[in-house]
């Protein structure tokens, strides 16, 4: 990579070099969620999220920056504080997305852009009532139109879609136990996936834990299990995201022994195929299905590595071999969350190997390079 701004670094044990953003705009710099994208497709910019310790946390408080490559500049935006993993990327024009509150916002990368309102989620549904969230990160729709809402109010959990032009909130389903990770199908504007989460009672604290992790919703049609037949809890499975045909969903198995690892699943008939049969937290592929990027954690050592797998030649490489201990980790949600990015160009995720919090890249063609 060709930019002053990264500095290269190298695993002692596996070899594999990453490029680390060493320009600062925060004490600690995250890449996004592993769902949302977050490196536009002509590769000029990429967002990132900065916290400022103590202050904030992982719920509420954090800021967006961007990396502007033909500028050779960092710019941090502190009006972008934003709610959970919220922010999402126009990868097309660079515009970030987030939601505080109620409200859900957008900029675009430019330091003259502003701040411009998208829509509000409507006080029918909140009652003046303080949002845990309305979205867990917000994903578009296949036609582009609208947000996938899965808003936490109360004890409710409400399932739906707000469009990008300003029109009214669509409620598809409320909920009377927890449902989050919402995300639109890529190829059906109609269709979302969601998360079964085990959840605290705002009230009581009681905690209240998951039947059966896998959901799809059907605009106008009630929420129905992938896996009826299967049941698991978040606890044994989960960290799910959609294929890119729109028909597959990946998941990770964390049961134990040999059924483990990064599955996917047919949505409408119920299939699963194991490709990845390695425990790890969270996992991501590129639009081939043929590629991932994971990270695994050991417990209770909190001891991570970020590995690579080549699902073609069965061969894997660490990206990094062991993850220093830190202390903010839980508290700022400071885990690698690796993804693919810029049209499967890049991987994408968070390390602290040079004792900062920081996002680091490392080009995809190398990684399979050394895995065939």
């Amino acid at each position: 990579m060709d930019s002053q701004l990264f500095t290269p670094w190298t695993d002692p044990v596996s070899g594999v070099q990453s490029f680390i953003l060493s320009k600062r705009a925060a004490p600690v710099q995250q890449s996004f969620y592993y769902t949302n994208p977050s490196f536009t497709s002509d590769g000029r910019f990429l967002w990132f999220s900065c916290s400022f310790p103590p202050g904030g946390d992982g719920h509420y408080g954090r800021q967006l920056a961007v990396v502007d490559f033909e500028a050779q500049e960092v710019r941090l935006f502190p009006e972008t504080q934003f709610m959970g993993s919220s922010p999402c990327v126009d990868l097309d024009n660079g515009d970030a997305y987030w939601t505080t509150g109620l409200e859900i916002w957008k900029r675009g990368p430019m330091r003259e852009n502003k701040p411009i309102l998208i829509n509000t989620f409507p006080d029918e549904f909140a009652k003046k009532r303080r949002p845990g969230r309305i979205a867990s990160h917000l994903t578009m729709s296949a036609d582009r139109k609208t947000f996938a809402i899965d808003a936490v109010i109360g004890r409710e959990s409400i399932v739906g879609d707000i469009p990008l032009d300003g029109g009214p909130f669509r409620l598809w389903q409320i909920f009377d136990r927890h449902y989050d990770h919402a995300q639109f199908s890529p190829t059906d504007p109609d269709m979302i996936l969601i998360a079964q989460d085990p959840w605290t009672d705002i009230v009581t604290g009681e905690y209240n834990n998951s039947v059966d992790r896998l959901w799809v919703i059907r605009r106008g049609e009630k929420a129905r299990p992938i896996l009826p037949d299967s049941p698991l809890p978040s606890g044994q499975r989960g960290h799910e995201w959609w294929d890119a045909d729109g028909k597959h969903v990946w998941f990770l198995d964390y049961t134990e022994g040999p059924d483990q690892g990064t599955k996917k699943v047919n949505i409408h008939t119920g299939k699963v195929e194991t490709f990845w049969p390695h425990g790890h937290s969270h996992s991501h592929c590129d639009r081939s299905g043929k590629y991932f990027i994971g990270d695994i954690v050991s417990w209770p050592k909190d001891a991570w590595q970020v590995a690579f797998f080549n699902s073609v030649t069965k061969r894997e490489v660490a990206l990094v071999t062991c993850l220093p201990p830190l202390p903010i980790r839980s508290k700022y949600h400071v885990h690698p969350h690796p993804q693919f990015c810029m049209n499967d160009k890049y991987v994408c995720y968070t390390t602290n190997v040079l004792g900062t919090v920081d996002v680091a890249l490392v080009p995809v063609d190398y990684l399979i390079g050394l895995t065939n």
